[in-house]
């Protein structure tokens, strides 16, 4: 073996003897005067505290800290003077292992190298008036002479702590934090400025509460990291260098600065590549519950920053946080946006120099683009202010074509096959549980070219544009245009205080509504009659609401109709210069006032069309003027009867009609519904064809054209009552015979008709004075006939002998 090894191999030898040695000398120390150890550790221990901290009592454990000595303190208890009071201990601890370096213990100097607490509370406690519990480490007085900071100050290389409960506790601030940490291991260094450590922890929170009567952060997370921390004598603040902590289990960046003369702090956090959610639900519930009124469905960015001036002026700490979010899926309470994109922000005071809370909070959506129901937005700047009442305003723009709107809106009561819409709106909402009610809208939408099916009335409007103007809660529509089949439709509409309305009474919302048209095919709107077809969505709960909702406002809202047409068409009735007033209400269109020109006259009608299941009620009122009966019959298809037809009538009709009946979906008439009166006067009539009278001519007059009786006038009232039509006694004095007539013409069985028939030929009397004729008119021979039903279904002519 080489010299210079052997030498090197005995140097060793020598210095491990010598460190054994020395360690057992210190091993015998401590056991041989564990008082006066105990003492002079509890002595290093109470260095700059105003208090005393206690210990029942000392065992050696020499091998845990091999080569240095250690020695597990038994029954530690911190107690400030004011204990008897608040009943809180500082510390109250099972065992505390204290490392002693063996030369300065040898020379009488305990030097402390390492303070391990196990199985340990802590608890920092600061009553309502400001007082704390660690009062107790206020300096004391300093002297004239002193020696150095570093000879005379308490300086620990190692600190652990190893399943300890922590609660720093403040009533006057309302703050409260709770840990029960399991781990830290904290390696110290002592510069002349102060002192640098690394501090590795694993702990759970059970409370990180900034503001007690708002909820916690972190609540019921683990915290697992290491950390570099700073001390500053000149500062008289600890900084933590920015690390990876893991919060919950993500990985968050985590720096601050903890100012203690003004128990002021400041927290940066970044974190990527996280769900909303779990963020949201990493604050305190007062922030968390609104937050998570909102989704987004793919991890983003967040940066933000907790900052307390120490003040306490307003409970909570001042609160930034912005985020940035890419491509991903938004949830809000109207909806989803999909492809969105933003940079959005939160803060509690949003004014400069204001308060800290919810009534200045503010959440900011800046660059937005999405698509909403398929719609493309773009908002420069969206913001929800004042998160205690919250109120949403941002500019709108869009432009897409109406398609996209197919299997987007929750309802399958639209289809749009063509156009356009463009819109630019500025909105202005209160927000009540995070849904949008009383809406302020400014701007407008403007529509080109649609191709629109609104399937629950079977309505197909083509080429049809609008534009909609909002004025704050008031909407009108101008400039719009309609086609549905041959008829054209010009619009012009405005609406009160629609967008309250909207969302909060659609039954109140009133329409007003101007249209004008050229030309109208009133068949086209016949699906109006009908009831509202059903068509179940399979849509999500956002837009089953957003389509209930427009579903409701269409079904629910009232409209006030004025409708000038040049010509009307429906079936068989052609009408000019049609001015009509109509509301539809609920289940009900109401005619309030309608004027035609008609069948040579003129024709005016209010009533109602109330919608049933089967089929419609209506109820009419009409007043008719000097109009061709024979067109009017046969433009009122008869009136649901075929007895007396257009075909047997001539003349100009002028009537009052008072009448109820039924009307089916489709617009017919609906046999023996028809219940009311018509008082009625013809001028310059013939009766052309009509069975009854033809019949009573081949009883009774061969000779004499009853084919085509010619009436100059005649006065009448109808009593109809379903398939029965009462005819109240009447004179008819006629080219072929004058009679009288009167009783019930019934559609079915039932006619029972009297007739006095004198049979005097009316020619023979045109030579006589109006009061001859009258008195003429029954002289002779008068046949009492009755017209009554036959076997057959038809009608035949027996002798009355009950005649009056």
């Amino acid at each position: 073996m080489k010299r210079w090894l052997k030498i090197s191999l005995k140097i060793v030898s020598v210095l491990v003897v010598l460190i054994i040695l020395t360690w057992l000398a210190g091993a015998f120390y401590i056991s041989r005067n564990k008082k006066e150890v105990l003492a002079s550790i509890l002595s290093q221990l109470n260095k700059n505290l105003n208090g005393q901290i206690t210990a029942t009592s000392m065992e050696p454990t020499l091998l845990k800290s091999f080569p240095g000595v250690s020695v597990s303190l038994n029954g530690v208890l911190l107690r400030d003077s004011l204990w008897a009071q608040h009943k809180h201990d500082l510390l109250k601890a099972q065992d505390i292992d204290v490392s002693l370096n063996v030369l300065s213990l040898i020379v009488g100097n305990i030097n402390i190298k390492q303070i391990a607490i196990n199985n340990a509370a802590i608890y920092i406690y600061t009553d309502s008036t400001g007082y704390s519990n660690t009062s107790i480490f206020k300096s004391k007085p300093k002297t004239e002479k002193k020696s150095s900071p570093k000879s005379s100050a308490l300086e620990v290389g190692k600190i652990d702590f190893n399943k300890v409960s922590l609660i720093l506790d403040n009533k006057k601030r309302f703050k409260l934090f709770n840990f029960d940490i399991d781990q830290i291991q904290g390696r110290m260094e002592y510069p002349d400025s102060g002192w640098v450590g690394k501090i590795k922890l694993k702990t759970q929170v059970n409370s990180f509460a900034f503001n007690t009567r708002k909820g916690s952060f972190l609540k019921d997370k683990s915290l697992e990291g290491t950390l570099q921390a700073h001390y500053s004598r000149d500062l008289d603040a600890v900084i933590l260098y920015p690390e990876i902590l893991n919060i919950g289990g993500h990985p968050f960046k985590i720096g601050a600065k903890i100012d203690l003369a003004k128990s002021a702090f400041a927290i940066n956090i970044a974190v990527d590549d996280i769900l909303f959610r779990d963020v949201a639900l990493l604050l305190s519930p007062n922030i968390s519950s609104k937050l998570l009124k909102f989704g987004i469905e793919k991890p983003i960015d967040i940066r933000g920053n907790i900052i307390d001036d120490g003040s306490g002026k307003y409970g909570d700490p001042l609160i930034k946080v912005g985020i940035k979010v890419r491509d991903n899926i938004v949830s809000i309470p109207a909806g989803k946006l999909t492809a969105c994109n933003f940079d959005g922000s939160f803060t509690n005071r949003d004014t400069a120099g204001g308060v800290i809370g919810d009534e200045n909070s503010s959440i900011k959506f800046h660059k937005l683009t999405a698509k909403y129901f398929n719609a493309p937005l773009k908002i420069d700047t969206f913001t929800v202010n004042n998160l205690s009442r919250p109120i949403a305003t941002g500019l709108v723009t869009s432009q897409f074509p109406l398609s996209n709107l197919n299997n987007s809106l929750g309802t399958n009561d639209f289809e749009f096959k063509n156009g356009t819409a463009n819109l630019r709106l500025y909105c202005k909402a209160d927000i009540d549980n995070f849904r949008f009610t009383k809406p302020v809208v400014s701007g407008k939408i403007q529509v080109a070219d649609a191709d629109i099916l609104y399937i629950p009335r079977k309505l197909h409007l083509v080429k049809s544009a609008l534009n909609i103007n909002f004025n704050q809660n008031d909407l009108s529509i101008q400039n719009g245009h309609f086609q549905l089949g041959k008829s054209e439709l010009n619009v012009n509409c405005s609406i009160a205080n629609f967008a309250n309305l909207y969302y909060t009474a659609p039954d109140k919302i009133l329409v007003n509504l101007k249209m004008s048209s050229p030309q109208l095919y009133l068949k086209e709107f016949l699906p109006f009659l009908g009831p509202r077809s059903s068509n179940k969505s399979k849509s999500n709960g956002n837009k089953r609401v957003v389509s209930k909702e427009l579903s409701n406002v269409l079904e629910l809202s009232k409209m006030n109709i004025r409708l000038t047409v040049d010509k009307a068409i429906y079936n068989n009735f052609t009408a000019k210069n049609l001015d009509a007033d109509i509301s539809l209400r609920g289940g009900g269109i109401f005619f309030n006032k309608i004027s035609v020109a008609h069948a040579g006259g003129q024709l005016s009608l209010d009533g109602n069309i109330m919608q049933e299941a089967a089929s419609n009620s209506f109820k009419i009122d009409s007043k008719i003027s000097h109009v061709s009966v024979k067109d009017f019959f046969y433009s009122f298809d008869n009136f649901g009867q075929n007895t007396i037809t257009n075909r047997n009538l001539k003349g100009y009709l002028s009537s009052l009609v008072n009448i109820s009946g039924r009307i089916s979906h489709t617009g017919k008439i609906l046999p023996r519904s028809i219940n009311g009166k018509v008082i009625f006067n013809l001028k310059n009539a013939a009766l052309v064809n009509f069975e009854p009278m033809v019949k009573v001519g081949k009883f009774a007059f061969a000779n004499r054209n009853l084919s085509n009786v010619e009436i100059k006038n005649l006065d009448g009232t109808l009593n109809i009552r379903g398939d029965k039509v009462e005819i109240s006694p009447m004179q008819i004095n006629s080219s072929a015979l004058n009679f009288n007539v009167k009783g019930t013409y019934a559609l079915g069985n039932g006619t029972n008709v009297a007739m006095d028939i004198p049979l005097r030929n009316p020619k023979g009397d045109e030579n006589l004075t109006r009061e001859e004729k009258k008195q003429a008119r029954m002289r002779g021979i008068v046949l009492h006939l009755k017209a009554v039903d036959d076997e057959k279904g038809g009608i035949k002519i027996r002798w009355n002998k009950d005649h009056d």
